[in-house]
């Protein structure tokens, strides 16, 4: 079976994608609902995990080399593959696609956090605690200020990968609209796979700018 790339560009494929989210419209919307739920809660328990992890590895060098190469590690790791590993040992469903996920996003944010901490000149923390600020208030006013874009850039980067990443969870029965995509390939009905891989890419693309303008404003901002 070979997929021409002519097939993409017909206007019936585009025009039977629509009729198909008109006929089922609850079926897409819920779907679009998986696919946000597991990619916010992966994204959200990344954050909350790695943000912290990232700058008590800066600040504690003994702990960085162990597990930045860890996450390191991860990165090298196909999402698919991930997704086979948590397979035997959690089964199929939302929860083990939840975890892989996590997984996924994790090493661009703690990597990006502690270069963030890191790069920042030990001059300027030495300025400030000269002129009496806490550690509390060095953290809050510079550090954090200082290294958000770099923390930001790498949110950025996660949250794409689990968006696009998420399609995947599919595979393992964890819903969304990875669905579609999978049913597509199988029924070689190029409008079905669309009715999953357009609101895909539309999602990455949004987060991509979204985060792209935060970051923007967060540079403004230091200046």
């Amino acid at each position: 079976m070979i997929i021409t790339v002519r097939g993409w560009f017909r206007v019936e494929v585009l025009t039977g994608a629509y009729e198909y989210v008109l006929a089922n419209g609850d079926r897409f919307w819920e779907a679009v609902r998986v696919h946000l739920s597991i990619s916010l809660y992966a994204f959200s328990i990344a954050v909350v995990l790695c943000v912290p992890l990232g700058i008590v590895c800066a600040k504690k060098q003994w702990l960085s080399g162990p597990i930045m190469g860890l996450f390191n590690s991860l990165r090298v790791i196909p999402s698919l593959a991930v997704l086979v590993i948590i397979l035997p040992l959690m089964g199929t469903g939302f929860a083990p696609a939840l975890v892989a996920l996590t997984l996924l996003a994790c090493p661009p944010i703690l990597i990006n956090t502690y270069m963030g901490f890191r790069g920042i000149e030990p001059s300027i923390i030495e300025a400030a605690s000269g002129m009496g600020m806490s550690g509390g208030t060095i953290m809050r006013r510079i550090e954090l200020p200082l290294s958000l874009p770099l923390v930001l850039s790498g949110m950025k980067t996660a949250a794409v990968e689990v968006i696009a990443s998420a399609t995947l969870a599919a595979f393992i029965g964890g819903g969304g609209l990875g669905t579609f995509i999978i049913n597509g390939l199988g029924m070689y009905n190029f409008s079905l796979l669309l009715v999953g891989a357009l609101p895909v890419a539309m999602l990455a693309i949004l987060s991509e700018v979204g985060f792209a303008g935060i970051e923007r404003a967060a540079t403004k901002y230091q200046r």
